[in-house]
C-alpha cells in the first residue's frame, strides 16, 4: 500500500514524536497529536492507571476502519485501565490521525510512536495489545522494535527483519506483547468478510465507501516492498513475551492462523483459543479483556516470577 514499507527513512539525529497542543483533561488524562517518523499526525489519548507512571502501560492498536473514540475501542480501554495506565490511539487513515491506511504496513511507526510517548511520560513497562489489523501491527512491531535490534541494528537478526529496519525511537520497544484476533500471512480471501474487505481496500469504489462511510481514508498503491508477514514477524519477537489471543467463532479468520502464528513462535508463546468469541474488539467481553491485562500487567512487579509463572 506504500512505495516504501515501514522502516526506509535515514535518519541522522534521534527522532522524538512531535505533539502539538497536547489537552490536559480530568484524572489525569491527555490527548495530543504525535508525529509517527515519517511525519503522519496520530490522534492519541493517554488515561494513568491505578498506580500512575509507577505501574505499566498498556498501548491498544485497534483493527482497521476503527479508531480511539469508537465505542468497541473505549470499552476495551476502560477494562484494561483498571489494570493499568492505557494509550489509544487512532491509525492513521482513520479518524482525527493524518494520512491514509496501508493497511498494516507504515501503521507500525504509528504504534512505534505511541510506545515511545508512553515511555516518555514515565511507564518502565510497555506492553502492546493489538485487534485484527492492530494484532499484525502488533507483532510487526514487536519483531522491529527489540531492545538488541535498537542496542545494535541489524546484529542477529533474519535476512526478512533485517530488510525492515526499525525506524525513529529506540525506546519503541514493547516488554510484552498481545495480538487478538490477527492474520498469520497476508492477502487472506479464504472468508467472505475478508473478500469484501479486499474489495475495499483494492477498488476505487471501496476506497469511497471507506472513505465516506466508515471514515477510514485508504492509500490507493499496493504494497512495494510487501512488508514482513505477521508470520514471518513472530520468530524475531522472542523472548519477549508473547500471547496470541483467537475466538473459535472468528469470521474473518479460522483457527489455521492463531495456530500458525503459535507454531511459528517455537513453543515461546502462549496461545488461548475461545470458545464462542468472534472477531476482535467487538467480540471480545468484559471478562476475556480482564484476562488479557491480567496477563499483560502479571510481570509489573518483577520478571523473575511472572517469568516462573509463564515458563520464560
Amino acid at each position: 500500500m506504500s512505495t516504501g514499507s515501514a522502516g526506509r527513512v535515514t535518519r541522522t539525529t534521534p527522532w522524538l514524536p512531535r505533539r502539538a497542543g497536547t489537552e490536559r483533561g480530568d484524572g489525569g488524562t491527555l490527548r495530543t497529536a504525535l508525529r509517527a517518523a515519517d511525519g503522519v499526525s496520530v490522534d492519541a489519548l493517554y488515561e494513568p492507571g491505578p498506580q500512575g507512571v509507577d505501574g505499566p502501560a498498556i498501548v491498544l492498536a485497534h483493527g482497521f476502519t476503527g479508531d480511539l473514540e469508537r465505542p468497541h475501542v473505549r470499552r476495551a480501554a476502560a477494562v484494561l485501565a483498571r489494570y493499568a495506565s492505557v494509550v489509544t490511539f487512532t491509525f492513521r487513515g482513520h479518524g482525527k490521525s493524518g494520512g491514509r491506511s496501508t493497511v498494516g504496513d507504515r501503521e507500525v511507526l504509528d504504534l512505534a510512536a505511541a510506545v515511545s510517548w508512553a515511555r516518555g511520560l514515565g511507564h518502565a513497562r510497555v506492553v502492546t495489545v493489538g485487534f485484527s489489523m492492530g494484532g499484525s501491527v502488533a507483532l510487526r512491531h514487536a519483531a522491529l522494535h527489540r531492545v538488541e535490534a535498537a542496542a545494535e541494528p541489524g546484529e542477529g537478526r533474519t535476512d526478512a527483519a533485517a530488510a525492515e529496519p526499525c525506524e525513529g525511537r529506540t525506546d519503541a520497544y514493547a516488554d510484552a506483547v498481545v495480538a487478538v484476533s490477527a492474520p498469520a500471512r497476508w492477502y487472506y480471501r479464504g472468508t467472505a468478510p475478508m473478500r469484501r474487505l479486499h474489495w475495499l481496500v483494492t477498488r476505487r469504489s471501496g476506497r469511497v465507501v471507506g472513505r465516506h462511510v466508515l471514515r477510514t481514508r485508504i492509500h490507493p498503491r499496493e504494497w512495494d516492498p510487501v512488508p514482513l508477514s505477521p508470520v514471518e514477524a513472530v520468530p524475531l519477537i522472542a523472548p519477549t513475551p508473547l500471547l496470541i489471543v483467537h475466538g473459535d467463532r472468528d469470521p474473518y479468520f479460522p483457527l489455521d492462523h492463531p495456530r500458525m502464528l503459535a507454531d511459528a513462535a517455537g513453543g515461546s508463546a502462549e496461545l488461548w483459543l475461545e470458545p464462542g468469541m468472534g472477531h476482535a474488539e467487538n467480540a471480545a467481553g468484559e471478562e476475556l479483556l480482564a484476562r488479557i491485562a491480567s496477563w499483560a500487567t502479571g510481570f509489573s512487579t518483577g520478571w523473575a516470577g511472572w517469568d516462573a509463572e509463564h515458563g520464560y
